[in-house]
C-alpha cells in the first residue's frame, strides 16, 4: 500500500513538470533550426535599418517616425556648368512627426544656400523653398520584413531667387518608398515624379533611388546610394541642356529627356538608441554632369 503511495506520488509529480519540460524541449529545438531567433529578428528588423543620407529632399525613408534632422551639404560644382566650377553650401533641418504608428506628417525642405560660383560671378545667399506632406505605411509586414509607404509633398516658392528657388508656382512631388530586410543587410527604395503647377517656370521630372546598407557595428553601419533624375517635360525659363537635381529646378527649355545620376557611399553611426550620425559622399555616373561636381553631406537625425 505504501509503494503505491510513492508511485502515485511520482506520477503526479511527473505531470506537473511535463509541460515545463515540453516547453524546453520546444524552445531548444526551435533555437537549434533558428526558428526563435528568426522571430525575433523579424520582430525588431527595422530597428537595425538606417534612413537615406544621399538626396534627401526625395530619398524619403519609409519607416515612420516622430524625429528632427539637421543637414549640411557642401556642394562642388562641375567645372563644365555655366559657373565655371564654384561651390554652394545648404543648412536645413527637416522634420517629421508620427501622428499614428503608420502616418506622419513630413516637412522635407527647407534652409539656407550659400552660393559661391566662379567665373567671375558675386558670392550671394539666400532661403530655400519649403516642402511639406505626409506619408503613409500601407504595408507593414514584419514576418516577410517588408514595408510600402506611399506618400506626397508640395514645394512652395517661398525661396530667393537670387539661389535658384522662388521660381514657378509650385510642384507636387508623389512618391513610393518601401524597405526590405535580409537579417543585417537592408535594402531602400523610392520613386516619385516632380510635377509642377506652372510647366514653363520649371520642368516635370521623374526621381528614382535605391539604398544598401549593411550593419557590421552600432558605429559602423556603411551604405551605397544611387539618386537619379530624368526630365520628361522641359520649360521655357532657361535656355540650359540640363536641371538642377534635387534642390534646385531651373526650367531648362533643353533638357527634355536629360537623365543625371549620382552615387553615393558613407555610413551612419548609431551613436544612441534615438540618435544617428550620418555622412555621405557623392559622385556623378553620367554625363553631362550639369552643375553636380560631388557634395559631401552630414546629418543627424534625434528620434523621439
Amino acid at each position: 500500500m505504501i509503494n503505491n503511495h510513492r508511485r502515485m506520488h511520482k506520477l503526479h509529480s511527473w505531470k506537473g513538470i511535463e509541460p515545463v519540460i515540453y516547453t524546453a524541449v520546444t524552445a531548444g529545438a526551435l533555437g537549434l533550426f533558428g526558428t526563435t531567433g528568426n522571430l525575433q529578428a523579424s520582430d525588431d528588423w527595422k530597428t537595425d535599418t538606417i534612413s537615406p543620407v544621399t538626396n534627401p529632399v526625395f530619398f524619403e525613408d519609409p519607416q515612420v517616425n516622430s524625429e528632427i534632422r539637421p543637414i549640411f551639404a557642401y556642394h562642388n560644382i562641375d567645372n563644365d556648368f555655366l559657373t565655371q566650377g564654384g561651390a554652394a553650401q545648404l543648412y536645413a533641418v527637416q522634420l517629421r512627426w508620427a501622428v499614428t504608428e503608420r502616418f506622419a506628417i513630413i516637412a522635407t525642405k527647407d534652409g539656407y544656400i550659400n552660393f559661391d560660383p566662379d567665373a567671375g560671378l558675386p558670392k550671394t545667399g539666400g532661403w530655400a523653398d519649403l516642402a511639406a506632406g505626409f506619408k503613409y505605411a500601407l504595408v507593414d509586414d514584419k514576418e516577410v520584413e517588408f514595408i510600402l509607404t506611399p506618400g506626397l509633398t508640395f514645394e512652395l516658392p517661398t525661396g530667393n531667387t537670387r539661389v535658384f528657388q522662388g521660381n514657378g508656382d509650385g510642384t507636387w512631388n508623389p512618391f513610393l518608398s518601401a524597405g526590405k530586410g535580409f537579417g543585417k543587410l537592408h535594402i531602400l527604395a523610392n520613386f516619385g515624379g516632380i510635377i509642377p503647377n506652372n510647366f514653363a517656370e520649371e520642368t516635370a521630372q521623374i526621381h528614382y533611388s535605391a539604398q544598401v546598407d549593411y550593419k557590421v557595428h552600432q558605429y559602423f553601419i556603411p551604405f551605397v546610394a544611387i539618386n537619379a533624375f530624368t526630365v520628361v517635360s522641359e520649360g521655357t525659363a532657361l535656355p540650359l541642356d540640363v536641371e538642377g537635381f534635387d534642390l534646385f529646378n531651373f526650367g531648362s527649355s533643353e533638357a527634355n529627356g536629360f537623365t543625371q545620376a549620382v552615387t553615393g557611399v558613407g555610413f551612419r553611426s548609431r551613436l544612441l538608441e534615438s540618435l544617428d550620425l550620418g555622412f555621405a559622399y557623392e559622385f556623378p555616373i553620367t554625363s553631362p554632369r550639369g552643375l553636380f561636381g560631388d557634395r559631401f553631406t552630414v546629418d543627424l537625425i534625434w528620434r523621439f
